[in-house]
C-alpha cells in the first residue's frame, strides 16, 4: 500500500486536541494529508475542561513525526469562529478534503437524572457542544469540501446506529445528542451524494483517552487489571466492561484507511464502529487486538461476566 495515500489531501479536525480528535490528527497527517486542527485548549488559554493537552501540542507531535499541520483555536459553538476558519482553509488550501467532527461534551452529562430534573442549562450545554457544534461546523465547511469530488465527512458519535436504537443513553439530553449526530451523518450523505461526497457516522468502542483514564484513576500500564478486579462488582471504579476498552488509535486507523479507500463511497450514510473499520480494513490496536466493544458489552447485558470469555471480543 501507498505509505502516504493521503498525500494533496486538506484536512479538518474538530476537538483535535486530545484524545480522539488528537490521534485521528496524527493518523491522517502521517498518511499525508495537511490537517487542520481546532480546538479551545491553547497554550494561552484553556478550556474549562482544565487539562493539560493544546492543539499546538497536537501540531507539534504531527511536525515530529514528518506531518503537516495547523493549529487554529476555535470554539465551534460560534458560527462566526467557523466561518472565519473556513475561509482561512479556502483563502489558503483552495479546497477541503477530509471533515471529522469530533466534539463530544460528554464532559457536561449528568448521568441517569430525568428530564424533568436536570439543569437546564447544563443540559444545552451538553446538547450544543455535542451537536450544534457539528451542525454549525458542517454548514459552514460542506459548500467548499463539495467543490471536489470525493469529499468524506465524518461525524464522531458515541454508539452505532443499531445499538442506540435499543438503548437509552442515560439521560435525555446525552441520548438526544448522540443519535442526533448519527442521523446528521445519515443526512449530510444524501446532500453530498450527488456531489460524489461521502458521510459517515463513526463511534470508538470503550474509548481509554486520557481523560476516561484520569477519571478512573488508572494508568495505561494497569487499566485492565483494575478493570478485571471489579468482576461481578456493581458501581465499582473502573466498571467491568473497561477490559473491552481502546486507544484512540484503533479509531484513527480506521477512519484513515476509510478516507484512503477509492471505494469509500459505499458507506455513505451508514453507521460504523471503530471495530467495524479495523476488520474490514484488517487493523487492531496498539497491542494487535481488534476490541468489539459494543458486541461485549450487548453480551453482558444478557449474561453474567462469568459466562463470557473476554479473549472471544479481542
Amino acid at each position: 500500500m501507498d505509505a502516504s495515500p493521503l498525500t494533496g489531501r486538506i484536512a479538518l479536525v474538530t476537538g483535535a486536541t486530545r484524545g480522539a480528535g488528537r490521534a485521528i490528527a496524527r493518523e491522517l497527517a502521517a498518511a499525508g494529508a495537511h490537517v487542520y486542527c481546532t480546538g479551545r485548549s491553547t497554550r494561552t488559554q484553556g478550556s474549562d475542561y482544565d487539562r493539560t493537552e493544546t492543539i499546538e501540542g497536537t501540531a507539534e507531535l504531527i511536525a515530529e513525526a514528518g506531518g503537516t499541520a495547523t493549529a487554529v483555536a476555535v470554539d465551534h459553538r460560534y458560527r462566526s469562529q467557523v466561518e472565519s476558519l473556513i475561509a482561512r482553509i479556502e483563502s489558503a488550501q483552495g479546497r477541503l478534503d477530509i471533515l471529522v467532527n469530533d466534539i463530544g461534551g460528554e464532559a457536561y452529562v449528568d448521568f441517569d437524572v430525568p428530564l424533568w430534573d436536570y439543569d437546564w442549562e447544563q443540559g444545552m450545554k451538553l446538547f450544543d457542544t455535542g451537536f450544534v457544534t457539528h451542525l454549525i461546523t458542517s454548514h459552514a465547511a460542506l459548500g467548499l469540501l463539495s467543490r471536489t469530488p470525493g469529499g468524506l465527512v465524518i461525524e464522531i458519535t458515541d454508539g452505532t446506529r443499531e445499538f442506540n436504537a435499543r438503548q437509552y443513553r442515560s439521560t435525555v439530553f446525552l441520548d438526544l445528542t448522540k443519535t442526533a449526530v448519527d442521523r446528521l451523518a445519515f443526512a449530510e450523505g444524501h446532500d453530498l451524494k450527488d456531489r460524489g461526497g461521502t458521510a459517515v457516522s463513526v463511534t470508538p468502542g470503550w474509548l481509554r483517552s486520557e481523560m476516561m483514564l484520569d477519571g478512573f484513576g488508572v494508568t495505561e500500564e494497569n487499566w485492565r487489571a483494575a478493570a478485571e478486579a471489579n468482576r461481578g462488582r456493581e458501581d465499582a471504579v473502573p466498571p467491568y466492561d473497561f477490559v473491552i476498552s481502546e486507544t484512540p488509535a484503533l479509531l484513527a486507523r480506521g477512519i484513515t484507511a476509510l478516507a484512503a479507500d477509492p471505494q469509500r463511497e459505499e458507506w455513505n450514510t451508514r453507521s460504523t464502529s471503530s471495530f467495524e473499520l479495523a476488520q474490514h480494513y484488517g487493523l487492531s490496536d496498539v497491542d494487535g487486538s481488534r476490541p468489539d466493544a459494543w458486541s461485549f458489552i450487548a453480551a453482558l447485558d444478557s449474561s453474567s461476566a462469568d459466562e463470557i470469555d473476554i479473549a472471544d471480543y479481542r
